[in-house]
């Protein structure tokens, strides 16, 4: 099984790599440091199996499952964790392999051979992933940063930051200062996680209140949206969320 690491602790690592050593059927192809990084190599490598360190700055691993792009193949996924107990109902009760740190080498072994056993199985694998889909929903907390795409690397941006996020040629993008990156969220997940400063001004398009230079009236009773960015970049806000915005900021 073609297996990538992920943890922020190098000491973790280099650990599981050597006790994975004992297990023939693991070939450890990569290790990640922190979630981007994650997300680039899983995009890269196509691994079988990650462990998957949960606990990690900037984006944690439950994150990095919310952020992997939709319509490529998921990797089997064996958390590594420091949690305790009540936070690990969650993953009991979505069947998600788990190994609390310090990894246990039997736990290990039984997770190993579960994994390869799920990947040997008919559907085994869209089951699990089914599994994990269930547990990135159950868990979900405010966006804080935002993963997007720049060219061929991932990149994290604080939620702050972004002007707006948008539908443009079926993708949505994040506008800031420095670029027009893509995403790989959906604006409907976006819209149910962002802070409170952010406004769906329509379907297509979500907007960060704080960073509005100007709020200008339609003829149909709407309203305009000028961004501060360089562009001054225009957004209209649809008649059905106009009155919604009128209460938002007592227009």
């Amino acid at each position: 099984m073609r297996t990538l690491i992920v943890d922020d602790e190098e000491p973790a690592r280099s650990r599981l790599r050597k006790l994975l050593a004992d297990h023939l059927i693991i070939e450890v192809v990569g290790e990640a440091k922190d979630g981007v990084e994650a997300l680039a190599q899983i995009n890269k490598l196509n691994p079988d199996l990650v462990f998957l360190d949960v606990q990690m700055p900037g984006l944690n691993g439950l994150e990095v499952l919310r952020s992997l792009p939709e319509g490529k193949p998921w990797p089997l996924v064996i958390f590594a964790t420091a949690f305790d107990q009540y936070a690990l109902a969650a993953f009991d009760a979505n069947a998600v392999g788990y190994l609390l740190k310090p990894i246990d080498r039997d736990k290990l072994a039984a997770a190993v051979g579960r994994a390869a056993r799920l990947l040997d199985a008919a559907g085994g694998q869209a089951t699990e992933r089914a599994k994990l889909d269930a547990l990135a929903q159950a868990t979900k907390d405010e966006l804080l940063s935002v993963v997007a795409r720049f060219r061929t690397r991932f990149v994290l941006i604080p939620v702050q930051e972004a002007f707006a996020f948008w539908m443009e040629d079926g993708l949505v993008k994040v506008k800031t200062v420095g670029a027009l990156y893509r995403t790989d969220y959906s604006l409907d997940a976006l819209e149910g996680r962002l802070p409170e400063g952010f406004f769906r001004a329509h379907r297509s398009a979500i907007v960060n209140l704080a960073l509005v230079d100007e709020v200008r009236p339609t003829a149909n009773g709407a309203f305009l949206l000028v961004l501060k960015d360089e562009a001054k970049t225009q957004i209209k806000v649809s008649e059905r969320q106009a009155p919604v915005l009128r209460k938002r900021l007592q227009l």
